[in-house]
Parts: C-alpha cells; sequence; structure tokens
C-alpha cells in the first residue's frame, strides 16, 4: 500500500489534535511541518517528533510531499490552498474552505485544472453520532422530515482562547468558526438546501480577552457575532439555525432537533463525533 507523506501549514493552537491524531492512519505519513513563525512550527516538530520544520515555501517545495494540511487562520486559506495546489499537493483545509465565494470558487476551478483533490473540515458528520441520526431518519423513524432548529449560543473565544483576535475579524466570527459543523449536518441530515436567508450583527464593537497571555488586550470586532437564519430544503423541510459568539446561557439548548411527522429527534452535538 502506498504511504503518502503529509506536511502541515500552520501550528497554532488547532494543530496539536491533528499532529496527534494523525498518527492513527497507516495510509498516511506526518514528515514536516510550518509555520510563518518558524519557531513555532519547531516547537510542535520537536513536541511531535517530526522530522522536518520548514518554513511556508521549504514545505511547498519539498516534492516528496503529496498532501499540504491547511491550518492558517481563516483568511489565509485561499492563498496557502492556491499555493499548494499550485505545488502540485492534494490540501485539505480546516474550515471554512474559503472566506468569500469567489475563493472557493477559485481553489476548486485550480484543483479541477491540476487533476487534485480538495478536501475540508469538518468531517465529524461521518461519526456514529451523526450517522445514526442519518440512518433513523433513512428508516423513517420520525416520518417525513418537516424542520429542524439548530443552536450554537456562546460567550465567545476571548474567555478562553490563548490567541482569539482573529476570531473577530473576517472569516472569524460563531457562523465561519461553528457554523460549517452545524450546516455540514444538516446537509447531511435533510440533504441539499435550496435557498437561504438571514440576518446579523455586531453586538459588541470591542471587546476584551480574559484568557492568557494576552489577557486585558482589546479587540476591534469586524465580522458579525450573533447571526439567524432560515434555511429551505429540497426536500421540503425547512430550518432555523443560531449561532452566537454574545448571549449567557444557551446550554439548555439542543445542538439540532429534527421535526417529523411521526416524532422529533435529538440530534447529537455535531463537533463531535459521537453522542447520544
Amino acid at each position: 500500500m502506498h504511504t503518502m507523506k503529509v506536511g502541515i501549514i500552520g501550528c497554532g493552537n488547532i494543530s496539536s489534535i491533528y499532529f496527534k491524531n494523525l498518527r492513527t492512519f497507516s495510509q498516511i505519513e506526518l514528515v514536516a511541518c510550518a509555520d510563518i513563525n518558524v519557531e513555532r512550527a519547531q516547537a510542535q516538530a520537536n513536541k511531535f517528533a517530526i522530522k522536518n520544520a520548514y518554513s511556508v515555501d521549504e514545505i511547498l517545495n519539498d516534492s516528496s510531499i503529496e498532501l499540504i494540511i491547511n491550518l492558517t487562520i481563516p483568511q489565509a486559506h485561499a492563498e496557502v490552498c492556491l499555493k499548494a495546489l499550485n505545488a502540485g499537493k492534494h490540501v485539505y483545509t480546516e474550515k471554512p474552505l474559503a472566506v468569500t465565494i469567489e475563493e472557493a470558487t477559485a481553489i476548486m476551478q485550480k484543483a479541477k485544472e491540476k487533476g487534485l483533490l480538495v478536501g475540508s473540515a469538518p468531517d465529524t458528520f461521518l461519526g456514529a453520532g451523526i450517522q445514526t441520526a442519518v440512518q433513523v431518519i433513512e428508516s423513517g423513524e420520525i416520518g417525513t422530515p418537516i424542520g429542524a432548529s439548530a443552536f450554537m449560543i456562546g460567550r465567545g473565544h476571548e474567555h478562553w482562547h490563548p490567541d482569539p483576535d482573529f476570531y473577530y475579524q473576517v472569516g472569524g466570527g460563531p457562523m465561519f468558526d461553528m457554523g460549517p459543523y452545524y450546516l455540514t449536518a444538516l446537509t447531511a441530515l435533510l440533504g441539499p438546501m435550496k435557498k437561504i436567508a438571514g440576518s446579523a450583527r455586531i453586538s459588541y464593537p470591542e471587546r476584551t480577552i480574559l484568557s492568557e497571555p494576552k489577557a486585558g488586550t482589546n479587540i476591534t470586532v469586524s465580522t458579525p457575532t450573533h447571526l439567524s437564519g432560515v434555511i429551505d430544503f429540497a426536500n421540503g423541510a425547512i430550518a432555523t439555525l443560531t449561532t452566537s459568539f454574545d448571549a449567557f446561557g444557551g446550554s439548555t439548548l439542543p445542538p439540532i432537533e429534527i421535526y417529523g411527522s411521526e416524532g422529533t429527534m435529538l440530534v447529537p452535538d455535531p463537533n463531535e463525533f459521537g453522542g447520544a
């Protein structure tokens, strides 16, 4: 069996779980990592015994690497994906794929032109939680799906993340950060979306970081932080989705409920692989 050599670009907070979990798969070998801050790449390489710590240009120029895993901040996703594709490498990127439709289209067109593959998080819909919920719907347990509601309500990443500023810039906010989990799960459960509409606001134009090491630093918010939308599915079901970094509580709300003609189903948190 061919073992594909893999490199990671972006050695920030999310990268550790990738370094750890990529060891699980015998078909791939993580051989290098890179970051705009080479010292950060070196630290992760040392921690996880990775052979090479590169600059971004160096990892793209390593001809042995066939797949790049893009863990950069959302605003950089398109640029890094396109550079990797131009270097002849397949790409898997953290969500979102890009921050505009135009950027996403350019990525897909470049992949087609180069004969390469592009994948994007989240993959949690492949876990037992969502897949069991899909089976419940497909078996007719709750009858014909009529509608759904979904909620991701919280107070924002400045309460816990070590470097939360980018979550409040273009490409951040609760919809780009957490919305992909919910939209992917809803598509897996109810099929393709036909029409969407929504409203959004910035509730707090400035926020103060409460987590270390940047506690006390102020963030100027430039992307919506409370969003509510309505989704019409091709099968006739109608869903509502609210994502927020602005609200207290929310813990009593179900992540996703599906309403059918014969019953209602509570769906597990789409940010996880399992759940009841």
